[in-house]
């Protein structure tokens, strides 16, 4: 491909989007130029160097950090924040682990035109993962991107259909779908262990509160402004003490998920992995519920038409108890309290699995009735499970859908955000997963999207 096709990618993937959509294989997008074979190594641009891509940004054992698991696969070339002590510390990160210092920057855009970059790995706040998806995408670029994938369900909308319509490789970071227990759970409900499913609950814990944070300015290494791109204008507010990771109470880093304007609270942040293997094992990634029933829900704050009222203290749900019904009458129930996992319960058995195992009399019954040969390799995908980076590599390879697409990913989640906004109306939403909108409730509809600052409006 020759400089000025490449140049000229990006007004040539808007001409496509108003085509019909093409197939993943195909694709209607030239891919980036660096990655040329099966043979050579992907060249990586990471954009946001927080805890989730490296804990050592933090701490010296980097136990939570994904970012690690992408030099086997290839060349982490550039690395981005708006923080620039995270982001030294990143390059220095790099350097350790590739013997060569990454290429750095304060602005994600230097990343997504530099046509030598072939995979985007996205770690920023949620409020911000769209935007710089739809933008990678659209420049020919793959995208790992970690959980949750929006912070709307608009949002999500727009993902998927740059998605189909570009032939990107779009792996969500919902790393359940490639451990071992998560697999043999959906494995055992399709071969019928459970008989019929009935309900299903996900236990994600509750969310923190804060004392109120005064209004601070930020620190001279933190562009704040960008820090918060799309979201609405709003001051720093900071306090130390906290016995969190970062050891602070605050608006931004870490803490970020504790506030509607970056995030969904616990709803989206451990409710992107639960609910996403619960709608899996049900069968119901391709449709979302038919309604939403807010229970039970506590927020640290008083709410008035779905925003809180003060604008210095976490506002996200503390303590809730929500249920979607499906339209196969299915129950997921989603929770804050008991042990954290997700609980199947069908006409002849139940199964419990969270990150440390997998228990029940279906599972107990393996020992005398093992699953079929091929029952896992079905469930994924027709092969085997293996670590979700290097899934998400292979189909980069492959020009395959990832085990964790974007598509079932955004049905999943949408049940995840319509719990938030039922939580914040304080009621009962019915939704159209046909067209996926609210039905007769224009205050709950409005929350579907988010006005986004016209300096940071997600570029087509």
């Amino acid at each position: 491909m020759s400089n000025a096709a490449q140049l000229d990618r990006r007004s040539a993937i808007k001409a496509t989007l108003g085509m019909a959509a093409v197939s993943l294989g195909s694709g209607s997008v030239d891919r980036a130029l660096g990655f040329k074979s099966a043979n050579s190594r992907p060249r990586i641009g990471v954009v946001g160097c927080g805890v989730r891509w490296d804990k050592r940004v933090f701490e010296a054992d980097g136990r939570y950090g994904v970012g690690k698991e992408f030099p086997k696969y290839g060349d982490i070339v550039a690395v981005c924040d708006v923080d620039t002590i995270r982001l030294n510390r990143a390059k220095g990160i790099v350097k350790d682990w590739l013997g060569k210092a990454p290429d750095v920057a304060t602005d994600y855009r230097k990343i997504i035109d530099d046509p030598q970059i072939d995979v985007v790995h996205i770690s920023t706040p949620d409020h911000w993962h769209a935007k710089i998806a739809i933008e990678a995408m659209l420049a020919g670029k793959d995208v790992y991107c970690e959980k949750p994938m929006t912070l709307t369900i608009e949002e999500g909308r727009l993902v998927c259909d740059v998605c189909e319509k570009t032939g990107a490789v779009f792996q969500v970071g919902t790393q359940q779908r490639s451990t071992s227990q998560f697999v043999k759970a959906i494995a055992l409900i399709r071969e019928g262990r459970l008989g019929e499913l009935r309900r299903v609950q996900c236990a994600i814990g509750g969310a923190p509160t804060s004392p109120v944070l005064s209004a601070t300015k930020p620190p001279k290494h933190l562009d704040w402004n960008q820090w918060l791109g799309p979201a609405g204008q709003a001051e720093y507010h900071f306090k130390n003490g906290a016995s969190n990771i970062i050891k602070s109470w605050s608006r931004g880093h870490y803490e970020f998920r504790w506030w509607y304007e970056y995030s969904g609270g616990k709803l989206t942040d451990w409710g992107a992995h639960h609910v996403d293997i619960a709608t899996w094992g049900m069968g119901m990634t391709e449709m979302g519920p038919v309604s939403v029933d807010p229970m039970f829900v506590e927020h640290p704050v008083e709410f008035k038409d779905g925003y809180p009222v003060m604008n210095n203290r976490y506002n996200t749900a503390t303590k809730f108890n929500i249920k979607a019904l499906y339209p196969n009458d299915v129950e997921l129930i989603i929770r804050h309290d008991t042990d954290n996992g997700i609980l199947f319960e069908g006409s002849e058995g139940r199964i419990f699995v969270n990150r440390g195992k997998l228990k029940g009399k279906p599972v107990e019954d393996l020992e005398t009735k093992p699953l079929p040969s091929d029952a896992i390799e079905k469930v994924y995908n027709n092969g085997p499970v293996t670590n979700h980076v290097a899934n998400f590599f292979d189909s980069v390879v492959s020009r395959s859908r990832p085990i964790s697409d974007v598509f079932s990913h955004h049905r999943a989640l949408t049940t995840c955000h319509l719990a938030g906004i039922a939580a914040r109306v304080g009621r009962k939403v019915q939704w159209d997963s046909k067209n996926e909108q609210i039905v007769d409730d224009p205050l709950a509809q409005s929350l579907v999207a988010r006005e986004k600052r016209a300096r940071f409006k997600i570029e087509m």
